[in-house]
C-alpha cells in the first residue's frame, strides 16, 4: 500500500486521455451527456455523471484522493466544512432523536446542534465535556443516535479519546462522528480509531492555501451514500468543480506542509509557555497540556498548527498586541500558508463552557509556513 505522501500526490490523478496532460483538467460543465434512452434514469442519483449537483468529475477525483490518504471506504465532498457537518446531522438525526456533543466545537456545529435542529426539527442534544468519557457515557439515552466530538477542539484545543468514545457509541447503538479539522489526516485518522464518520473542513489544512472552500465526510459506504443522497443531491451542498480542483492541487503538499506546521507550532508554543507576559497556552504538544497523553496516543505524526493562549493583561492590551504584529495576520480561518490570529473576547456566549483560563479572553493562533524564527520574533516584538 503506498505511503501517505505518495497517495497525496498520485491518488485521484491520471493522464488526461484527450490531451495527454499529466494532471486531470477542471471540468466546469454543470451537465453531462445522457444515454440514448434516459427515461428510466433516477434524476436524484449520484451514480455516474448527470448533473454537477449530483456529483462532478473533479469532485470524484478529490474523493478518491481523500479516501486513500484517510484510509476510508468512501467519501463525499461538499461545498464547505459546515455543509459536511450539516450533512451528517441532517442524514442521521430526526425528530425525537438525541445527540451527545462536545461542549467545545466550531460555532456552526454548536448553532446547528444546540439551536437550529432542536428548534426546527425537535432534535434533542446534550453538551458534554468529551475529554471525560464517563461524562459522555452518562449523557447517552435510549434515543441517542449520534455522538459528535471535535478533537482537538475549536477553539480550546481540548483533546477527546476517540477509541474510548467509539466504544461508548457502539455499545449504545449510536454513531460516532469526529471533526478532524484541527488535526488533519496527516496527524490523526479517526476511522482507524473506531469513528464511524470523519469530518474534514477541506478549506483548512487539506487545501492549505486559503483560496478555496470545501468539506468532506469519510466512512463506510452505506453511511456516505445516505449523506450523498440527502445532503448533496437534495439539499444542494455540492462543491464547485473549480474549488474541488484547487483543493486537489493543495492536498498534494499536505504532508510537507503539516510537518512544518507541527514543528513550528511546538516551538512557538514552548516559547509562549515560557514568556512572563503569557497567562496560559493550550496546545496538545506541550507535555504540561491536560490533553497531551491522549493526543500522543492518537495523533501519530504531530499535534497540528493551532494553539490558544492568553496574556496576563486586560481586553485592550490583547487588541494592542495584535495591532503590533507584522508577520502574523489578524483574520479568521486556519491551516493557511500564512500565520493567522484572532482575539476571542470575554463576551462569547459559550464562555461558560470553556475551561476557566479561557474566560478572560484569549487568542487562537494558526501557525503558518513562515520561518519559525520570524514568527517568534514577531510575537516577541509585539509583547514587548
Amino acid at each position: 500500500m503506498p505511503g501517505f505522501a505518495t497517495s497525496a500526490i498520485h491518488e485521484g490523478n491520471a493522464i488526461d486521455r484527450e490531451t495527454g496532460a499529466i494532471r486531470r483538467p477542471i471540468t466546469m460543465a454543470n451537465s453531462y451527456a445522457l444515454p440514448y434512452d434516459p427515461s428510466d434514469i433516477n434524476w436524484s442519483s449520484a451514480e455516474g455523471s448527470i448533473y454537477t449537483r449530483n456529483g462532478g468529475a473533479n469532485q470524484r477525483y478529490l474523493q478518491e484522493k481523500l479516501c486513500a490518504i484517510e484510509g476510508a471506504e468512501d467519501c463525499v465532498v461538499l461545498a464547505s466544512g459546515v455543509a459536511a457537518l450539516g450533512g451528517v446531522f441532517f442524514a442521521f438525526l430526526g425528530h425525537g432523536d438525541h445527540a451527545v456533543v462536545s461542549d467545545s466545537t466550531y460555532i456552526a456545529a454548536y448553532r446547528l446542534l444546540h439551536e437550529l435542529l432542536p428548534q426546527k426539527y425537535g432534535v434533542m442534544t446534550t453538551l458534554v465535556d468529551s475529554t471525560n468519557p464517563g461524562e459522555v457515557s452518562a449523557a447517552v439515552r435510549p434515543n441517542t443516535k449520534l455522538i459528535h466530538i471535535e478533537t482537538p477542539a475549536n477553539p480550546t484545543l481540548k483533546v477527546s479519546d476517540i477509541s474510548a468514545i467509539a466504544e461508548i457509541a457502539h455499545g449504545s447503538g449510536a454513531l460516532l462522528s469526529v471533526d478532524n479539522t484541527f488535526a488533519s489526516p496527516y496527524n490523526q485518522l479517526p476511522t482507524s480509531l473506531g469513528a464511524d464518520l470523519c469530518v474534514e473542513s477541506l478549506t483548512k489544512y487539506i487545501n492549505g492555501h486559503g483560496d478555496a472552500m470545501g468539506g468532506a465526510v469519510l466512512g463506510r459506504k452505506d453511511l456516505i451514500d445516505k449523506i450523498r443522497a440527502e445532503a448533496m443531491v437534495n439539499l444542494g451542498g455540492a462543491i464547485s468543480p473549480f474549488n474541488a480542483w484547487l483543493i486537489m492541487r493543495g492536498a498534494v503538499t499536505l504532508p510537507l506542509r503539516m510537518r512544518q506546521h507541527n514543528e513550528s507550532a511546538l516551538e512557538i508554543a514552548k516559547f509562549l509557555n515560557s514568556h512572563e507576559a503569557v497567562r496560559f497556552v493550550a496546545y496538545p504538544g506541550l507535555e504540561s497540556d491536560r490533553g497531551h497523553a491522549v493526543a500522543k496516543k492518537q495523533m501519530t505524526r504531530g499535534f497540528g498548527g493551532v494553539m490558544a493562549f492568553g496574556l496576563d493583561a486586560g481586553h485592550d492590551a490583547h487588541n494592542s498586541f495584535v495591532s503590533r504584529l507584522e508577520v502574523i495576520t489578524s483574520a479568521v480561518s486556519l491551516g493557511h500558508d500564512e500565520s493567522l490570529i484572532v482575539f476571542l473576547g470575554e463576551n462569547d456566549e459559550r464562555q461558560h463552557l470553556y475551561p476557566e483560563e479561557f474566560r478572560r479572553g484569549f487568542f487562537r493562533l494558526s501557525v503558518g509556513l513562515e520561518d519559525t524564527e520570524d514568527i517568534i520574533e514577531d510575537i516577541r516584538r509585539a509583547l514587548a
